[in-house]
């Protein structure tokens, strides 16, 4: 060792073995030091002294991992020398949060390309024709056996474009300020509009297009108004060219000439004579007004209905005549209509429009057929009623010609036997409805809507508000006989295992002004707080009475006394269960169990339909599929569910047998074939219903009077129509019914219904006990042989009738012995203990039907 090397320093006492150890990890001054990453560590520089630095720069070099240097990052190239991503030079996160050049960057490319999309879409994009849009077809029904129907629909009124000098300038003015004040000034669209659309939406309001009439203008002109953003982006494409290429005047003209107005009317020209038999050019003010209002939804402001629970007579004459005021209202706010002006024609009154006038073509049944598959299809696809209304489509329904042609034989036959009005003022207004329904697919094979559909206008097969009376008992009993009766000792809500399910040979007071209990045995009282006496037909005493023959001789106290025990909420899900129509059906008063709702003849059919197939529900429906220029646009899927058990369904079936056999409807037998029905009448005599089943077919036949002319609408007693005291479910329905089915049926196998098993217990209800004086005889179960002689029974409160040969608890008693003429049916409210025609909890005198449900709907 030289003796020039420089001595290390005296350690302090205690030190020497640390400062050693420091020693020795650091590199000596003049020789190479090893890296951690074993890579050789640089030497001194050329012309440096060895051991520059000293111990500091030993300390700096060790403190950098012993001299070691992060590697150069080699040259972006290509893309990567624009795109600084991942960032160089920086750390973390930061390396990949892009700069403020690379973001502006990417911005304006994406405003590049977006602008350069749009300049293209719009250079070749195609403006629309008035003069194509106008263009319109014919629709072409065919029965079920795939036969030619009629052609119909699609323009059966004749578009004529007018010119904009012909439209007057008060049905100009009248959109423009109802649909787009801002029309003269904006570009085609109208973004702010758009926004407000989309708030008030978003705040839960009422929903709103945001369109401008550009937009209308260009939307008509697509078959499809399906809301997809292709055909918004389209729409919102079109609408700038034709903004910014076309006169407004010519925009505003093509908007109104292809616009629809309902009831087949599409332009101006054929709305005018669609609504007020005149030239477009003729409307006044108040007219065009109105006429304005009809493009926010024709089918919710034509005055004399439209199809939907939302679309009643009453409802749209109130939604019109709102909106008309609205409109006036309005011009005068954005000025296009002087105030004085305005005045005058309000105090003039609301425009009301002709009634509608259908086609030619469409005269008997062949109008309600056409507008039945228009429903239907309107409701279960995505063709809107204005596509319909174009045409051009081939409708496939499930209607048999000759079952139509037989049930309206059937009702005229009856109709010009026994109606009358040229001799009897009663019998004006008499109306008939009708339904026929495959149990086993579901198919509406026959209606009887009316008359004539170029005369009557309204569909009597579908929803008319008509009361069906005890017809409805079925579903009562459908709900005991599943679901049991309520335990008096426990709460309202009862679960099923807490119940006690009802056989049909329950025993149930008969007699007449019977006091309504509570489940739980309290006497219920009405809304006034008097106490509810329920009325039989003809105010008839029935003694004990078991619920089988109470359906047969349709006896009331039993049947709203079960209603009671078993709960009308569940009655009512026993209604819904078998097909009907939740909008359809009355409040939960007691009287709810009497037939106080109100379902039309397709529904009903539908519902006994039910019963039929052995509790398998399956909707009504009336068309098979549709098809556009060869291809399918809709295409029926069969959906069926099981409603009620099977042996509830037959139990069912098994009793109303019995009121075919030997109750109030052996007007309806058909020979050796196994039939089903109930008979149904309601307070007032003011409808009376059959409806009835073999395994085959189901049908339901309904009558009532309305006077068509009558300011207020209403259902009027049918006492001495046809020269009858009263009219029953058993008296001309159950003719035509059984005239009908006959005919249907002919030369199909006869067919039996399954049979019924033994279901639930024998229970007493309505202040029958297990042991009455004196006590009845045991009944026969389902579908036994009936008595030879079965013993009689007296009533408790009353003398039996000096007319009544046999016990009513025996299903099989033959009307007459009972003093019962065996048309005699009730199913309307009865009445307090005044003995009064009407009471709590009785609905009023029902109002004249609502216009165009759907299959029994108002729904929608």
């Amino acid at each position: 060792m030289s003796e020039h090397r420089r001595k290390p320093p005296r350690s302090h006492s205690g030190g020497s073995r640390a400062a050693a150890r420091r020693a020795a990890q650091q590199p000596t001054p003049g020789r190479r030091a090893t890296p951690r990453s074993g890579s050789p560590a640089p030497g001194p520089r050329r012309g440096e002294p060895p051991g520059h630095g000293g111990r500091a720069a030993a300390r700096r070099a060790a403190q950098r991992g012993g001299g070691r240097r992060r590697p150069a990052r080699p040259p972006r190239t290509g893309l990567g020398r624009y795109i600084d991503y991942p960032r160089a030079g920086k750390a973390g996160i930061w390396r990949w949060i892009p700069s403020w050049k690379l973001v502006a960057g990417v911005c304006g490319i994406f405003a590049g390309l977006l602008l350069g999309t749009v300049g293209v879409a719009l250079a070749v994009v195609r403006v629309p024709s008035a003069q194509l849009a106008s263009k319109v077809q014919k629709n072409v029904y065919y029965w079920a056996d795939g036969k030619q129907m009629v052609v119909a629909g699609g323009g059966s009124l004749n578009r004529q474009i007018v010119p904009i000098a012909q439209i007057p300038k008060s049905m100009q003015n009248a959109v423009i300020s109802a649909e787009n004040a801002s029309f003269y000034k904006d570009w085609g669209v109208d973004p702010m509009g758009i926004l407000r659309a989309v708030v008030k939406m978003a705040e839960g309001g009422e929903t709103q297009s945001g369109s401008t009439i550009t937009q209308q203008f260009v939307k008509n002109t697509y078959l499809s108004q399906e809301q997809t953003l292709k055909r918004k982006a389209t729409e919102l494409l079109i609408s700038v060219k034709v903004g910014a290429t076309q006169n407004k005047d010519d925009i505003l003209a093509g908007y109104l000439n292809t616009a629809y107005y309902g009831r087949g009317a599409y332009g101006i020209q054929a709305a005018a004579r669609a609504y007020y038999d005149k030239d477009c050019a003729d409307l006044t003010a108040s007219e065009s007004a109105y006429l304005a209002a009809t493009l926010n939804g024709p089918n919710l402001y034509d005055p004399y209905g439209g199809q939907g629970p939302a679309a009643t007579p009453e409802k749209n004459l109130k939604r019109a005549s709102d909106r008309w005021k609205w409109t006036l209202d309005r011009e005068v706010q954005v000025g296009h209509l002087k105030a004085a002006e305005r005045d005058q024609w309000a105090a003039k009154g609301f425009p009301t429009p002709q009634k509608p006038k259908p086609a030619t073509n469409r005269a008997g049944q062949i109008g309600y057929l056409t507008d039945l598959a228009d429903n239907y299809i309107v409701a279960h696809s995505k063709i809107s009623k204005g596509e319909l209304d174009k045409g051009g489509y081939q409708i496939y329904t499930t209607f048999d010609r000759d079952k139509v042609e037989s049930l309206s034989k059937s009702v005229e036959a009856v109709r010009k036997t026994n109606i009358k009005p040229e001799v009897r003022g009663v019998d004006q207004f008499v109306q008939f409805g009708g339904a026929s329904v495959e149990p086993k697919s579901g198919k509406i094979v026959a209606i009887y809507g009316g008359e004539n559909a170029l005369t009557h206008y309204t569909d009597n097969a579908d929803y008319t508000g008509a009361q069906v009376g005890s017809t409805f008992k079925p579903f009562v009993l459908a709900a005991a006989m599943e679901h049991g009766r309520r335990n008096p000792a426990l709460g309202p809500q009862q679960s099923d295992d807490q119940r006690t399910r009802v056989a049909p040979e329950s025993v149930y007071n008969g007699d007449n002004m019977l006091t309504l209990r509570t489940y739980n045995g309290a006497v219920w009282h009405d809304r006034d707080g008097s106490e509810w006496h329920q009325k039989n037909d003809g105010g008839e005493d029935r003694g004990l009475i078991s619920l089988r023959t109470a359906m047969q001789f349709s006896v009331n106290t039993p049947y709203i006394q079960l209603g009671m025990d078993v709960g009308t909420d569940l009655v009512r899900d026993a209604a819904l269960n078998a097909g009907l129509d939740k909008e359809q059906l009355a409040s939960l008063t007691p009287t709810f169990s009497l037939g106080t709702s109100a379902p039309s003849a397709i529904r009903l059919a539908g519902a006994y339909a039910t019963f039929a197939d052995s509790g398998r529900q399956i909707d009504p429906y009336s068309v098979e599929k549709v098809e556009k220029n060869g291809k399918p646009a809709f295409q029926h899927e069969k959906q069926s569910r099981q409603a009620f058990p099977a042996n509830v369904a037959n139990n069912v079936t098994d009793v109303l047998k019995t009121v075919v056999e030997a109750g109030t409807g052996t007007a309806a037998q058909l020979g050796s074939r196994p039939v089903a029905g109930k008979t149904g009448t309601t307070d007032g005599n003011r409808s009376a219903w059959f409806a009835g089943y073999t395994p085959q077919l189901s049908t339901a036949i309904g009558m009532f009077r309305v006077d068509p002319n009558a300011r207020n609408q209403e259902f009027l007693s049918m006492r001495g129509v046809g020269g009858k005291p009263t009219i029953h479910g058993a008296s001309f329905p159950a003719e035509i019914w059984a005239a009908y089915m006959g005919q249907a049926l002919r030369g199909r196998p006869v067919e039996d219904f399954d049979a019924p098993q033994p279901i639930g217990e024998k229970v007493y209800g309505g202040g029958a006990s297990p042991s009455p004086s004196p006590a009845p005889t045991a009944v026969p179960s389902p579908s036994a042989s009936p008595s030879a002689s079965p013993p009689a029974t007296a009533s408790p409160t009353a003398s039996p009738s000096p007319s009544r040969g046999c016990s009513p608890l025996d299903h099989h008693c033959p009307p007459g012995a009972t003093g019962n003429s065996g048309g005699t049916d009730d199913g309307g409210p009865g009445g307090t203990g005044s003995g009064g025609d009407q009471g709590e909890p009785a609905p009023a005198a029902p109002t004249r039907r609502a216009g165009g449900g759907l299959f029994g709907g108002p729904a929608g």
